[in-house]
C-alpha cells in the first residue's frame, strides 16, 4: 500500500504540476510565517527538498542537462560535427560489413534442420572434390547406413528451350528425384519429383522456378500439365517452387529437370557429372559418414576398376562451408578492417575529448565551487556523452543502410546468384543491436574521459593561474600513445590494402599462354537430337565457321570444348605413360585453327591440320605441363598414349604447346591433353573468335550469322576475352578484397592523421608558454619548427614501426587472398610506410607553424 502510495503521489506531481507547486507553495508560506527561523533558508531551497523528496528533480534535471549538452554542442559546431562525423564513420563500417557477415556465415540457410546437410565427394590423388556419376550416386543410396537422404544435381545441366521463334538457352540444371526433399523444400504449387520417374518409359517432368512461372507463364494456376521442349524432348511442368528457394550452388535455375538412367551421361560410370547433397541421420557426425562412404569407394574401386580405380576415399562438407568457402576469408578480412577502423574512430574521438576536456577545467572548477557535487556532474558529462552517441548512432545506422545497399548494388548479377544469401541485404535486428551497443559504448567513453580529466580533487588548482601544466603534460602523453596506435592501426590497413592491389594486379597481367586482346568468345547449344552423330556435328562446326570467318572484322575463328579461363571439367584418364600414378588430364576438343586464333606459343612439332579426322591416324597435341609430368624432361613428339576406355587406339602425339589457362586464373597448370574437334566431335562447343576491331560489337552479327544456318541454335556469352579475365571469379574475389580493404585503409589514414594533427595542436597549446620563454630567449623559427616536428616524426615512427610488426601478423592472416605476392613484400611496406609518415609529417607542419608563429610578449601576458 506504501508503494503505492508513493506512486501515486510521483504521478500526481509530474502529470498536476501547476496545482502541486501551488499547494507547496502555499504549504510553505504557512510554516514560514510560523517559524522566523526557517525564513532565513530560504523558501526557494526548501521547494527544492521538496521536489527531490517527490523525485521530480530527477527530471527537471534530465531535461536542463539535456538542454545544457545541446547548447554546449551548438557552441562548439567543430568539435561536434567532428566527433559525430568519426563515430558514425565508425558505426556505419562496422555494421555494413557486418551486416554481410550475419547474411554469410551466420544467418541460417533456408532449408530445414540445415546442421545435419553436407556435400559429398569422393577423392582422388590431387582432387579432395572430386565428382561422381550418376551410377555411383545409386550405389552409394543403396550401401550408406548414415545418411536420412543422399541426392545430386548435374553440373552439366542447362537447357535450349524451344519456342516458336528458335531456341533460347536457359538456366537450369538436372537433379535425382529426391532432391527437393533431401533439402526439405515442398513445391509451392504442384508436386514434387516422384521417385519412378527417372525411368525411359516415364514422360520426362521439370519443375519451375517461381520467377519462371512469374515471367515466363504469368503466374497462371494451370501451368501444371503444360508441355516445354528443353534440349529437343517435351516436358511436362508438375511444380513451381517456393518464391524465397535458391540453391547457391548452382545459382540461378528457371528449370529443374530430373536426371534419368536412358540419358547418355548417367548411363556411363565414367561420366562424373554430379555434385551429391546428403541428410545425415540424427546422431551420426560427419566422421562417422566419412568413414561409411569411404567404404563404399573402396567397394566400387575393386568392382568398377575401370572408372573407379583413382577414388581412393571420401570427403564431406557442410552445405554452408561449401557454400561461402570462398568467401570466408574475405568476410572476416574485411570485418577485421571494420574493427580496426572503429577503434581508431574510438580513439581519434578520445583525443578530440580530452582536448575539449582540459578547456573545460576551469569551467567545471568554478561549478564544483559553487556546490556541484560530483553525482551532479556525473549527471552532466553523461547526458553529454548520450546527446553525442545517440546522433552519432543514429547516422551511423543511417550510413549503414546506404552502404550496404552500395555494397550488394556493386555485385554484378552473376555473381549474386551465386551469394543469394546477399539479396535483400538491409538493416535486421542483429546489425541494429550491433548498432546501438557500439553507440553504448561510445556514450560510456563520451562521458568516463571528460570526468576523468576533470576530477574534483584537481578542481581548486584549476581555477588557479598556471595550474595545468602536470595535467596537460600527463593527459598530452596519454593522447600521444593513442596516436601511436592509431598510426600503427593505419599502417597495418595499407599495408594489407597494398598488398591486395599489388595481388590483384598480379592475378590480372598473369601469362595466360595466349593474347587476350582482339579475342571473343561465345557459347553454342542446340536440341541434342538434331545433331545426333558424329558426322552432323562435324558439318555444323564446320558451316559456323566458315560464316563467321566470312564476318568483316574477324581475322580467324575456332571451337573448343570450352574456353580457356573457364570451369575445370572435361577430363580424361591416359594410359601408356611413363608416370602415369595421376593420370587424369583434362581433355580439349578442338579445331584446327585454334592455337593460332588464340595465339598460343608452340614449343615442338606441329599444330592440328584441317583433314585430319577419324579416317586419319588418332593424333594429340599435350601442354607443356604435360610433358614435364609425364616425360621428365623427354620428348614427347611422336610417343603413344592411349584414352583408358579404348586401350587399342593409340594416339600419336604431334605437338607440345606453352601452358594455356584452361581453369580458374589462381590455379596451377594442369596437365592438358589437346585432340582434333574431327576425331572427337562433342554435342556444344565454344567459339573464339579473333577480331580486328572491339569484338562486342560483332556479336550480333556472329548470332545473325548463325541463325542464318539454324535458327534452334542458342548463342550465349558474347564477350571480350579481357572482360572474361577482368570477371572471372578469381579477378572479382581479389578485386572486391582490394577495393573494400583499400577504403578501410582511407578512412583509416585520414583518421589517424588527422587524430596525429590533433595531438600536436594540443601539445601546441599546452607549450605556448614554454615556446615563447624559448623565443625571448632567442629560439630561432626553426629551432621550433625542428622541436615541434621532431615529436611528430616521433610519434609516426613508433606507430609505423608497431603497424609493420602488426601488418605481418595481419599479411600472413590474408595468404588465401594473395596471389603471386608474398606476405613481406618489401616495396608494399616501403610504399605503405612512406606515405603514412610524409602524409603525416605535412599534417604537423601546420602546428609547427603555429608555435614558431608565437609573440613571446603575447604568449607570456596571457600565461
Amino acid at each position: 500500500m506504501r508503494l503505492l502510495a508513493i506512486l501515486r503521489l510521483r504521478l500526481r506531481s509530474l502529470l498536476l504540476r501547476k496545482k502541486v507547486e501551488a499547494e507547496l507553495d502555499e504549504e510553505l508560506r504557512y510554516h514560514l510565517e510560523r517559524d522566523s527561523d526557517a525564513a532565513t533558508a530560504g523558501i526557494e531551497q526548501r521547494k527544492e527538498e521538496c521536489r527531490d523528496a517527490r523525485g521530480v528533480s530527477l527530471l527537471d534535471n534530465a531535461m536542463q542537462d539535456s538542454r545544457y549538452a545541446i547548447r554546449q554542442l551548438r557552441k562548439n559546431p567543430g568539435f561536434a560535427a567532428t566527433t559525430i562525423f568519426v563515430l558514425a564513420l565508425g558505426v556505419a563500417a562496422a555494421v555494413a560489413i557486418f551486416g554481410f557477415v550475419e547474411a554469410a556465415l551466420i544467418k541460417p540457410l533456408p532449408y530445414p534442420d540445415q546442421s545435419s546437410l553436407v556435400a559429398v565427394f569422393a577423392s582422388s590423388p590431387g582432387h579432395a572434390r572430386s565428382i561422381v556419376s550418376y551410377s555411383d550416386l545409386l550405389d552409394w543410396k543403396s550401401f550408406n547406413k548414415v545418411f536420412r537422404s543422399i541426392d545430386g544435381y548435374a553440373l552439366n545441366g542447362g537447357f535450349t528451350l524451344s519456342t516458336a521463334h528458335g531456341a533460347e538457352l536457359v538456366t537450369g540444371t538436372r537433379v535425382s528425384a529426391g532432391f527437393f526433399h533431401t533439402l526439405g523444400v515442398t513445391p509451392a504449387l504442384g508436386r514434387d519429383f516422384r521417385s519412378d520417374e527417372d525411368s525411359p518409359a516415364t514422360p520426362r517432368a521439370v519443375i519451375l522456378s517461381y520467377d519462371a512461372w512469374q515471367k515466363r507463364f504469368g503466374a497462371k494456376q494451370d501451368v501444371l500439365g503444360q508441355t516445354v521442349t528443353l534440349n529437343g524432348a517435351p516436358n511436362t511442368i508438375v511444380g513451381v517452387l517456393p518464391r524465397d528457394f535458391h540453391f547457391a550452388l548452382q545459382g540461378a535455375a528457371d528449370f529443374w529437370g530430373l536426371l534419368r538412367s536412358s540419358d547418355a551421361c548417367e548411363q556411363s560410370r565414367s561420366c562424373h557429372n554430379l555434385i551429391t547433397i546428403a541428410r545425415l541421420k540424427d546422431g551420426v557426425s560427419i566422421a562417422t559418414a566419412s568413414a561409411d562412404v569411404q567404404a563404399i569407394v573402396h567397394q566400387l574401386r575393386s568392382q568398377y576398376p575401370d572408372s573407379n580405380r583413382d577414388f581412393g576415399g571420401a570427403n564431406l562438407v557442410p552445405l554452408r562451408e561449401l557454400i561461402v568457402g570462398d568467401i570466408r576469408p574475405l568476410l572476416l578480412a574485411l570485418l577485421t578492417g571494420a574493427a580496426l577502423l572503429l577503434l581508431i574512430a574510438c580513439l581519434n574521438v578520445t583525443t578530440l575529448l580530452l582536448a575539449r576536456s582540459d578547456t573545460r577545467q576551469h569551467e567545471i572548477a568554478v561549478r564544483g565551487s559553487l556546490g556541484a557535487s560530483s553525482l551532479r556532474l556525473i549527471h552532466q558529462f553523461a547526458t553529454e556523452g548520450l546527446v553525442l552517441a545517440v546522433v552519432s548512432g543514429a547516422l551511423g545506422l543511417l550510413f549503414a543502410q546506404w552502404g550496404m545497399r552500395l555494397l550488394a548494388g556493386l555485385i554484378p548479377a552473376e555473381r549474386i546468384e551465386k551469394m543469394p544469401f546477399l539479396y535483400g541485404l538491409e538493416l535486421n535486428p542483429f546489425t541494429i543491436l550491433l548498432g546501438c551497443s557500439i553507440s553504448l559504448l561510445a556514450a560510456v567513453l563520451c562521458s568516463v574521459l571528460p570526468l576523468a580529466r576533470t576530477a574534483l580533487p584537481h578542481m581548486a588548482a584549476a581555477l588557479k593561474e598556471g595550474a595545468r601544466g602536470y595535467a596537460g603534460t600527463t593527459w598530452r602523453r596519454f593522447g600521444s600513445n593513442l596516436v601511436v596506435v592509431e598510426v600503427a592501426i593505419a599502417m597495418v590497413l595499407m599495408v594489407s590494402a597494398g598488398l591486395l592491389g599489388k595481388s590483384l594486379y598480379v592475378l590480372l597481367h598473369l601469362d595466360t599462354g595466349f593474347e587476350p586482346e582482339h579475342l571473343m568468345v561465345a557459347a553454342t547449344s542446340w536440341p541434342p537430337a538434331n545433331y545426333s552423330t558424329s558426322q552432323q556435328k562435324i558439318n555444323l562446326k564446320r558451316q559456323i565457321l566458315d560464316r563467321i570467318s566470312a564476318l568483316p572484322g574477324v581475322k580467324s575463328a575456332a571451337v573448343s570444348l570450352t574456353s580457356p579461363v573457364g570451369p575445370v571439367w572435361g577430363t580424361t584418364y591416359i594410359l601408356g605413360l611413363p608416370n602415369h600414378s595421376e593420370n587424369e588430364v583434362l581433355h580439349r576438343q578442338v579445331s584446327s585453327g585454334y592455337f593460332t586464333t588464340l595465339g598460343a606459343r608452340l614449343f615442338r612439332g606441329r599444330y592440328f591440320r584441317e583433314n585430319e579426322d577419324t579416317s586419319k591416324p588418332l593424333v594429340a597435341i599435350v601442354n607443356r605441363t604435360f610433358a614435364e609430368k609425364y616425360f621428365r624432361g623427354g620428348d614427347p613428339i611422336g610417343k603413344p598414349i592411349y584414352y583408358d576406355w579404348q586401350p587399342q587406339s593409340p594416339i600419336e602425339i604431334v605437338g607440345v604447346v606453352d601452358d594455356i589457362k584452361e581453369g580458374p586464373l589462381e590455379g596451377a597448370a594442369a596437365p592438358v591433353l589437346y585432340v582434333p574437334f574431327d576425331q572427337k566431335p562433342v554435342a556444344w562447343f565454344a567459339i573464339l573468335i579473333r577480331t580486328s576491331q572491339a569484338g562486342s560489337s560483332l556479336f550480333t552479327n556472329i548470332v545473325t550469322a548463325i541463325h542464318s544456318i539454324d535458327s534452334f541454335i542458342s548463342v550465349s556469352g558474347g564477350t571480350t576475352m579481357i572482360d572474361r579475365i577482368n570477371q572471372s571469379p578469381s579477378a572479382y574475389l581479389h578485386r572486391s578484397a582490394a577495393w573494400l580493404v583499400g577504403a578501410f585503409a582511407s578512412a583509416a589514414f585520414l583518421l589517424s592523421v588527422v587524430g596525429l594533427y590533433g595531438v600536436v595542436a594540443y601539445s601546441v597549446s599546452q607549450r605556448t608558454r614554454e615556446i615563447g620563454v624559448r623565443m625571448a630567449l632567442g629560439a630561432e623559427r626553426a629551432t621550433v619548427y625542428k622541436l615541434i616536428l621532431k615529436e611528430a616524426g616521433r610519434l609516426t615512427l613508433l606507430g609505423v614501426v608497431l603497424g609493420l610488426v602488426c601488418a605481418l601478423a595481419a599479411a600472413t592472416l590474408l595468404r588465401s587472398l594473395l596471389f603471386g605476392v608474398r606476405a613481406w613484400d618489401l616495396s608494399t611496406w616501403i610504399v605503405a610506410a612512406g606515405c603514412l609518415a610524409a602524409a603525416s609529417l605535412v599534417a604537423s607542419y601546420f602546428p609547427a607553424r603555429r608555435a614558431a608563429s608565437v609573440n613571446p610578449v603575447e604568449a607570456l601576458r596571457a600565461e
